[in-house]
């Protein structure tokens, strides 16, 4: 397969578009206050997003057996940023947490709890490789299965400049603290509350090398949380999963739960904290006030909600 090619001046177009679609009022920008909270020896973000809450649902479908709103499609000619030949477009997220939040898309639909094909991987690459080569750093990831996070089944992954993730960070106490998670859990063994698997990869490989690595990664995940199973290497996914990627690190985590209810001290239920596959990059995001309290107060609660998400990391805990 020819390798996806990225526009060179890809942060540039992300930039003015998500400018001019905040300016329009074609994208909604969510301010969210951030903290640092201590997991083990790993610094990681929490984020409040009160508006969220008041986040409007896709339309439902008029007729009894209309397909639900499709929002990669046929994307608002606002929210679209660019074509990637042969097989996908890049989109601004409508719902932006982090300034310049953007999609990457399949062009025809295919399912989202599909393994990724080589395409796919290959071009989400190409994008950090454009964010490199402007000496800045894209984080990707993808959430598949109903306990990942996911929200829409049309197939696409998520971009993350790392720049905008740090916003905020400079008033935070111990911001300087943050780095994404799937770098560091690459570079280190030290453990997780869940399991997880990385890899490290470089611009060096083939777009079939890239997608080798996935597969291994979704392999190695499939055996922590099915041990009796054999791993395929297309089609529906038989575990929900997290997939996490740098310009120098895949990671993957095997998900058996969206979240976790949290309670206060008298053992009532206050909230719900559910993770998608920002996890990997080291953040998570509360809506409600009740559940920023206790997390930003408590040492104890996100290191629990973390470990009912996924496998135990016991000796699951890998790199290849």
């Amino acid at each position: 397969m020819s390798p996806s090619i990225a526009p060179s001046n890809l942060p540039v177009l992300v930039k003015e578009a998500f400018v001019k679609a905040q300016a329009g009022g074609d994208l909604i920008y969510y301010p969210t206050q951030v903290a640092i909270l201590r997991v083990g020896s790993f610094a990681l973000q929490l984020r409040y997003a009160p508006s969220l809450a008041q986040k409007p649902k896709p339309p439902k479908p008029v007729e009894p057996n209309a397909r639900p709103f499709n929002p990669f499609e046929n994307p608002s000619p606002a929210l679209l940023i660019a074509q990637l030949p042969p097989s996908h477009r890049l989109i601004l997220n409508k719902f932006a947490i982090v300034p310049e939040h953007f999609i990457l898309a399949t062009k025809d639909f295919k399912p989202q709890t599909h393994l990724l094909e080589a395409d796919d991987v290959d071009a989400a690459y190409a994008c950090v490789q454009s964010y490199c080569s402007a000496g800045e750093e894209l984080f990707v990831f993808f959430n598949s299965g109903v306990h990942s996070g996911a929200s829409q089944p049309h197939r696409h992954l998520q971009l993350l400049p790392v720049e905008r993730m740090r916003h905020g960070l400079e008033n935070a106490e111990h911001g300087r603290e943050w780095a994404v998670l799937t770098d560091r859990v690459c570079r280190t063994e030290e453990p997780l509350p869940f399991a997880v698997f990385t890899s490290p990869i470089s611009a060096q490989m083939s777009a079939e090398e890239k997608h080798s690595t996935y597969l291994s990664l979704y392999k190695r995940a499939v055996d922590a949380a099915m041990p009796d199973a054999e791993a395929v290497e297309e089609g529906e996914a038989q575990i929900s999963y997290n997939f996490a990627m740098t310009s120098t690190c895949m990671a993957l985590c095997p998900r058996t739960a969206e979240g976790m209810a949290i309670k206060d001290g008298n053992g009532n239920e206050i909230g719900t904290v559910a993770l998608n596959g920002t996890v990997l990059a080291g953040t998570a995001l509360v809506k409600n006030k009740v559940e920023w309290d206790i997390l930003t107060t408590s040492s104890t609660i996100l290191p629990l909600v973390l470990g009912g998400i996924g496998v135990p990391p016991a000796n699951t805990y890998s790199r290849i």
